[in-house]
């Protein structure tokens, strides 16, 4: 059925009915499709014909999320939220943030330990190191 649905909207590009509804709906079912790489071009293309779309910034985070493109996603949703609130709508703003914070926090999971900091010399105590060579 999306292949379909795929179908009848890419004959639309091109024509006096292509624009940022268009694109944002096609993105939307490349999505359910499983291709996030083609949904985010299509809705990168629906933010290109107005940028003021806020649910194309917020599935455009959604399909770069399941891109893999995390800091694309993050800077998607971030965008998002500021024309979201530029507009007054709330609930996308609400929603993006809370997408902005998951992918955030997953990402902050995923990252490699920070570094040990030395111990300071002056502790009162030798490492086993020092013990050994006193």
């Amino acid at each position: 059925m999306t292949t379909t649905i795929i179908a009848n909207l890419e004959k639309l590009i091109g024509t006096p009915r292509d624009g940022a509804l268009l694109r944002y709906s096609l993105g939307s079912e490349w999505l359910k499709a499983g291709q996030p790489g083609k949904a985010a071009e299509c809705l990168r293309a629906a933010i290109a014909r107005d940028a003021h779309y806020s649910a194309a910034w917020k599935l455009l985070g959604k399909a770069l999320t399941e891109g893999s493109d995390f800091p694309g996603a993050q800077a998607a949703y971030a965008h998002g939220i500021e024309v979201a609130e530029a507009r007054g709508d709330v609930q996308a703003a609400k929603e993006m943030r809370v997408f902005l914070r998951r992918l955030e926090k997953s990402e902050s999971a995923t990252a490699p330990p920070a570094p040990l900091r030395p111990q300071a010399a002056d502790s009162g105590t030798k490492s086993a190191s020092n013990r050994e060579n006193d």
